[in-house]
């Protein structure tokens, strides 16, 4: 009984290792120089649509909007798709310089279904390139143009860098928040694409070709969609490149009810894609010998930073008193020695990307920011969150 129990505790502390390896190897070529040339622009870049969903976002909509308007050149479209909206939604974006359309379906909910409805309203004057921007986010200037461009010339779907950003004044465990999304949307994206590995689609700030997104299984419920989208893309043989110099911000909610509602979505939906999508996807490309793909969905595997962590150490303490009544001591091991490579990862990161989120006392606060979610992941054990809900903004304050 005991050697079956330290095979299982073996098997269970080996799978922890590779995504602890992964984000190792990720935050550690965010390092290294790009080795290849970036792409050549297309000039004049093809005429795109940006296409924002939007629901109840009356409040925040024309702040984003602004951002986008200077970019478009003539003959570009923005659409704006008022989803099941109680408010003003689409009359805001008209007054903004932007296309709206309404839809109207309680029992479809979430973005997924509002993306398709759009998608299916440019059919009509369908251009090269699609755009696809959150109604609360900000496109930097010159982000439209690189995206569109590396789009054009490559044929593949772009994901630009999406960065969420800590609101005045905000808690230090918001900005620990703000330091993981960075090292999840940054560093680790940034390695990948220096390691020659496809990234996955954040949500916001993506460029598609037009054949590619009509063509994409769009309408889902699913609340973590884009990364259901980007294992989609990837296994038709159009996996999502990263474009670190187009930029992408939004800002994390004030209100703690809203802050609680993006951390369940985000981790909770991560979770569930995990086991439910990882496995048959990794099984599909080790049978097609892609490796592309599987290198991908081995860092769709890397779960949210703090429950790896989390799970790490409790399988170094299970280990370690399997050792103390007499077992072995591999799994002991290989939990302490994925904790290191984490530890590193982390480390790395914040030397080279987090300094300016995070000081060095404030790294202090993770453990007791790590202890604070435990509830949300003894949640997600008992029924993860599988509908999608908007998130309670401070709509006095910009997004």
């Amino acid at each position: 009984m005991s050697d079956l129990l330290g095979v299982l505790l073996t098997l269970v502390a080996l799978l922890l290792l590779v995504p602890s390896l992964v984000f190792f190897l990720e935050t550690v070529a965010a390092r290294r120089p790009l080795q290849s040339k970036p792409t050549e622009p297309v000039t004049p870049r093809p005429r795109l649509a940006v296409l924002m969903p939007a629901h109840d976002e009356a409040t925040g909509i024309a702040a984003s909007l602004a951002t986008i308007v200077p970019q478009l050149a003539p003959g570009d479209r923005l659409l704006v798709v008022a989803d099941n909206c109680s408010d003003d939604t689409a009359a805001v974006a008209i007054a903004s310089g932007a296309q709206a359309i309404r839809r109207h379906d309680p029992e479809r909910r979430g973005k997924g279904y509002a993306l398709d409805f759009g998608v299916r309203h440019l059919a009509a004057d369908a251009p090269a390139i699609v755009v696809i921007v959150d109604a609360d986010c900000m496109l930097h200037p010159g982000c439209l143009e690189r995206i569109a461009t590396t789009c054009a010339a490559t044929g593949r779907p772009v994901q630009a860098l999406y960065l969420m950003r800590s609101p005045p004044s905000a808690a230090l465990s918001t900005r620990i928040s703000e330091f993981a999304w960075a090292v999840r949307n940054l560093v680790r994206p940034l390695g990948a694409l220096r390691l020659g590995v496809p990234c996955q689609l954040m949500g916001t700030g993506m460029a598609f070709p037009w054949p590619v997104i009509e063509a994409a299984p769009l309408a889902s419920g699913h609340i973590v969609e884009d990364m259901c989208l980007g294992l989609d893309l990837a296994e038709a043989g159009t996996p999502p490149i990263f474009c670190p110099d187009a930029l992408v911000t939004s800002t994390f909610a004030s209100k703690a009810d809203g802050l609680a509602t993006q951390r369940t979505r985000w981790e909770h939906g991560h979770l569930g894609v995990i086991t439910e999508r990882a496995p048959r996807a990794l099984a599909e490309a080790i049978r097609n010998g892609d490796a592309a793909f599987a290198a991908m969905v081995l860092d769709l595997c890397v779960p949210p930073l703090a429950s790896l962590v989390l799970m790490l150490v409790a399988g170094a303490l299970v280990g370690l008193v399997f050792l103390a009544l007499g077992g072995e001591g591999a799994p002991f091991v290989v939990c302490v020695l994925a904790l290191i490579l984490v530890s590193i990862g982390v480390a790395t990161a914040w030397r080279r990307f987090g300094r300016d989120i995070v000081s060095l006392r404030d790294l202090a606060g993770v453990p007791g920011y790590m202890m604070s979610k435990l509830p949300l992941y003894w949640q997600a054990l008992r029924g993860r969150q599988a509908r999608w809900v908007r998130t309670d903004r401070d709509d006095a304050s910009p997004k």
